[in-house]
């Protein structure tokens, strides 16, 4: 029986190829290893757009040699197919037949023998059949749709074809596992481990870097942010939106910057992606196990075209309730809180620490003593109420008349309206009217390589007890607009893309304050720490409302407005050239971006009824306002982390009976600041394709240059002579620029059939964050201190190499390891950096505190470098290579290991790895498929890292972290599907120390979270 192979890739919202790969143009720069005929033509399928169609029984599969980087269409063609007795025929601009150079279809007759087909989509089989005169009947036919696997082929692919080190995800792993937003889906990707804040990942760290280190675009359109740096906050983007998401880790010279961590490269559909009209809608519910909320999330794609034209447009939105139970704040406080106090306070702790724990104090105001005597600075219980409103939308207008041009419009928006109820009862040690009473033990073992002792349980005269009602509520809108165009001729190519990115933030937060003072004893327990009375005069702080008096509701508003345009074109001039054959091509091209970044900021505190009053303070106390059970105030019932339950006043209540009528928070003019970035970038690179021996080999190498101007401004603190502060009337602005060369060397050399030997070295840039830029200037007048920012700051740069070995194996298997070192120049740190002589400081009574001098710190590009050095290791494996009793299993595993010099900063000189950086990371995914039934286990790993140092001195660990996630599918017909998708299903604990375990510093629970979901593809 004559058998023949229909090859095909169903685009789907949640199974596309990428919108890269429908674009002629972007194949200029990649290369197509050796590998048996049908997976070739596969891959150049997806990246040119073309189908081809061919006769297996004539054909045959031959193994094809490697197609050089950045050959057209045509040209990719004649090398996949020399020596192999085929050649290649358009049958329209779209067709492409492969057939024998001795045995194919007469011209004139229009007719072809039965053929397989190799396309982006199974949709035109009868289509192509008419043209090419084939009788669907005849053909046996495989058709992969919304297939886990196929996706992970699809990341294969471009993995192999890409010149330089990446990893990609396509659609159905990022919408169709069970993901909150597109930061959990890219914690799949080799190298890449996410930052989690009470349950939600938030913030992506490529190899371990920070996250400020990673340069973000969709659509190659560099992303706007509304955070004060340049780190994208991941959290605000719906997952569903995306189409493949791809971590560039080697940069060529046409890549913008490069990042020094990686580029994540985000793309969105495109209609001509699609070869037939498109219609997904999927509709989920997912219920949180501690807040007990169900919560919707709906998303939906079209897609057509007609003619020339094409249209797509997709819709997601998504409402998240979870609760977050949590002890936290429980961290070091150095001693020199209460032994530099005046009078009582300061010579009482300097005696009961020479009485119960046998430490001299020499010098009380000596902090190079006291800061090695530390106790806990805070014990708080707290409940979290996160609800998350997200919406995300795409649109894509494409104009194609021909495979050789497009021009299209892209538009992506979005809203994330975040609003966090926090409750928390806490006991603050560290008091202003406290010191210490009786010290019942204490710890000078655990730490004493540094000398340090650990005061463990602490009786105090007066802490502060708190019950805080705090509210977030932060509203994000982003938007990006662009216009590509690709034109392709025979000898040149031209791609050029203009746009905008924006993202405009608001944070509004309020903080409700009732204290008390009164004696109690904090101590550690086995993972958190918790307050008891002590006596005299203490009392249960969790059941005593009558005694918290009303302090202040405090209120502060932020907004920052994001800004960025851009505009590049790219050239490439594909080269025969007699005395030159290995150079294939040159590129070169230019960008420009505009960049403006403005931030507002204010604060205010309601003291009484209306403005200026001051008639709640220590006269209401929390009792006079209606009080709810913690059980009560949020959904899930009672607090899951100790045997506790407290009351306090609701944010819904303290928003609307404390605020008084006319109330806004101001914005202060000392907070603004404005900075402006113009960049100019220039490229040139080319790309070499030759033989050593019988190796195939890929030269991409070239240089980018870069020249940057910052103006930037914002306006400076003074004191008036009647003790008032204030600010400079006009803005202080002040200029920098600078400019520097960046060369990009990528190479892969085929050893053998499917092994790849791939090399990449570079130097790359991140620029430092924008509110270390800003020119404006803080004051802290009992410090004697003045901060700045420096517009003169450098970008951090990192000159890096990397070497690994690729196995591919015809089946889709990968197996991958890879060796990299950076080493890593100008990390920004705060220093003294000059000092203001003679500035007058005044009493609050306006008479004349004295002259003095001010040291001016600033955020400065720290001499010397650092070094990373890190292993990578993946592999794929569908395991029904080794027997069929085990067709539709397989695994999905990476791990990533560093090795760094990077130190945090400790003024105790204590070395720690860069705060984010963790030394191991590993994903495993275990999954079965077959035509009806899906379900994959995924496990993700984080080793501890440093998470802060607080107070400048004592690093404060974040402790490992795994997570089990759940995804089981099944096809009920060709076009529905249901899923029931589980996340953190072993309901694992975030919790963390400081310096040592036995000191924890939190212990935080999220829930696991479970959804059932309906799919429907038309």
């Amino acid at each position: 029986m004559r058998r023949t192979l229909f090859l095909s890739i169903a685009l789907a919202l949640q199974a596309t190829a990428t919108t890269a790969a429908a674009e002629p143009t972007r194949v200029s720069a990649e290369a197509i290893a050796s590998q048996p005929l049908d997976r070739a033509l596969n891959a150049l399928s997806r990246q040119t757009g073309l189908q081809f169609v061919y006769n297996t029984q004539t054909a045959g599969n031959p193994r094809t040699p490697a197609v050089p980087a950045g050959l057209s269409a045509d040209a990719a063609l004649g090398r996949l197919l020399a020596g192999t007795g085929l050649r290649y025929r358009y049958l329209n601009e779209t067709t492409v037949t492969i057939e024998s150079d001795a045995v194919g279809t007469e011209p004139s007759s229009g007719m072809v023998t039965p053929m397989a087909v190799a396309g982006t989509d199974a949709a035109p089989l009868q289509a192509a059949a008419t043209v090419e005169g084939v009788n669907p009947q005849n053909l046996e036919t495989i058709q992969v749709t919304g297939s886990y696997s196929r996706s992970l082929e699809q990341a294969v692919d471009l993995k192999r074809t890409n010149i330089g080190f990446s990893d990609s995800i396509v659609a159905t792993d990022v919408a169709d596992f069970p993901e909150q937003n597109l930061a959990e889906a890219l914690q799949r990707v080799p190298g890449v481990t996410i930052e989690r804040s009470k349950g939600l990942g938030t913030k992506v760290n490529v190899r371990g870097l920070p996250s400020e280190y990673t340069m973000v675009s969709i659509n190659d359109l560099a992303t706007a942010s509304g955070s004060g740096g340049r780190d994208v906050e991941f959290d605000m983007f719906a997952s569903e939106i995306i189409q493949q998401v791809t971590v560039q880790k080697s940069p060529t010279a046409a890549d913008e910057e490069g990042g020094i961590a990686g580029s994540v490269k985000i793309s969105t559909a495109r209609p001509f992606d699609y070869n037939e009209r498109k219609l997904v809608v999927s509709a989920e519910a997912a219920h949180n196990s501690i807040s007990e909320k169900v919560d919707p999330r709906f998303a939906f794609l079209a897609a057509d075209t007609w003619g020339d034209w094409g249209g797509l447009v997709s819709y997601s939105q998504s409402k998240r309730t979870n609760r977050t139970d949590s002890t936290s704040g429980i961290n070091f406080r150095p001693m020199s809180r209460f032994l530099s106090a005046s009078g009582t306070r300061g010579t009482q702790a300097q005696a009961v620490l020479a009485r119960d724990a046998g430490v001299n104090i020499v010098n009380r105001n000596n902090t190079d003593e006291t800061n090695l005597v530390v106790f806990q600075d805070k014990v708080g219980d707290r409940v979290y109420l996160n609800e998350q409103d997200k919406w995300g939308a795409t649109a894509s207008l494409q104009y194609k008349p021909s495979s050789s041009f497009s021009l299209t419009f892209d538009a992506m928006l979005g809203g994330y309206d975040a609003t966090e109820d926090e409750y928390d009862a806490a006991a603050y040690s560290a008091s202003s009217r406290s010191t210490l009473d009786t010290i019942h033990e204490y710890d000078a073992t655990t730490l004493s390589e540094y000398g340090m002792v650990v005061l463990r349980d602490v009786s105090y005269t007066a802490t502060q007890h708190e019950m805080l009602s705090k509210e977030r509520i932060n509203k994000t809108d982003y938007s990006q607009y662009s216009v590509a165009m690709d034109w392709k001729g025979q000898d040149w190519y031209v791609d050029a893309m203009a746009g905008y990115s924006g993202a405009e933030k608001t944070s509004d937060y309020s903080n409700l304050k009732h204290v008390a003072y009164a004696p109690s004893r904090t101590r550690w327990t086995g993972r958190s720490g918790e307050t008891v009375p002590s006596t005299p005069g203490g009392f249960d702080m969790y059941n005593a409302s009558d005694k918290y008096l009303f302090e202040a509701y405090e209120t502060t508003l932020e907004k920052v407005d994001d800004d960025k345009y851009a505009a590049q074109v790219n050239v490439t001039r594909m080269l025969d050239l007699a005395f030159l054959p290995a150079l294939r091509d040159i590129k070169f091209g230019g960008r420009y971006t505009d960049r403006s970044k403005q931030r507002q900021y204010g604060e205010l505190k309601i003291t009484g009824p209306l403005a200026g009053s001051s008639a709640w303070v220590n006269t209401r106390t929390m009792a006079d306002s209606p009080l709810q059970s913690i059980g009560d105030i949020v959904p899930g019932g009672a607090y899951t982390i100790k045997d506790l339950d407290w009351q306090q006043i609701s944010n819904g209540y303290a928003r609307s009976a404390f605020r008084y009528d006319g109330f806004y928070t101001p914005f202060d003019a000392g907070q603004f600041y404005q900075v402006d970035e113009k960049v100019m970038s220039l490229y040139a690179m080319a790309d070499f394709a030759f033989d050593i021996g019988h190796v195939p080999v890929t030269i991409n190498a070239g240089a980018r240059y870069v020249d940057t101007k910052v103006n930037s401004f914002g306006y400076h603190p003074i004191q008036r002579p009647d003790g008032s502060t204030g600010y400079t009337d006009t803005p202080v602005s002040k200029d920098g620029s600078y400019d520097d060369l960046l060369p990009s060397f990528n190479m892969t050399a085929e050893l053998s059939q499917g092994l790849l030997l791939r090399a990449a070295a570079s130097k790359v840039m991140m620029r430092p964050a924008l509110t270390d830029i800003a020119y404006k200037r803080t004051a802290s007048w009992g410090s004697y201190r003045f901060t700045d920012g420096n517009p003169e700051l450098k970008p951090t740069y990192a000159k890096q190499w990397e070497v690994g070995l690729e196995k591919y194996l015809d089946n889709g298997a990968l197996f991958a390891a890879s060796y990299f070192r950076k080493n890593i120049d100008g990390v920004v740190i705060n220093s003294l950096t000059g000092v203001v002589e003679d500035v007058a400081v005044y009493n609050a009574n306006g008479t004349l505190n004295g002259i003095f001098d001010f040291d001016v710190y600033q955020p400065v590009n720290a001499k010397g470098s650092y070094q990373v050095d890190g292993v990578e290791l993946v592999a794929q494996l569908p395991l029904g290579m080794f027997t069929p009793v085990l067709e539709g299993f397989g695994i999905n595993a990476n791990y990533t290991m560093l090795d760094s010099s990077l130190a945090g900063e400790s003024d105790l000189g204590i070395r720690t790895p860069m705060p984010g950086l963790s030394e191991k990371t590993w994903n495993f995914t275990a999954y079965y498929e077959n035509d009806r039934f899906d379900a994959r286990v995924s496990y993700n790993h984080k080793d501890e890292y440093v998470e802060s140092i607080g107070y400048d001195m004592y690093p404060i660990w974040r402790d490992a972290y795994g997570q089990m996630d759940v995804s089981i599918g099944y096809r009920i017909t060709d076009n529905i599907k249901v899923s029931l998708k589980g996340i953190n299903l072993t309901n694992e604990i975030t919790s963390g120390y400081t310096m040592d375990p036995s000191f924890p510093t939190m212990y935080e629970a999220s829930g696991r979270r479970i959804s059932l979901g309906l799919r429907a593809d038309f």
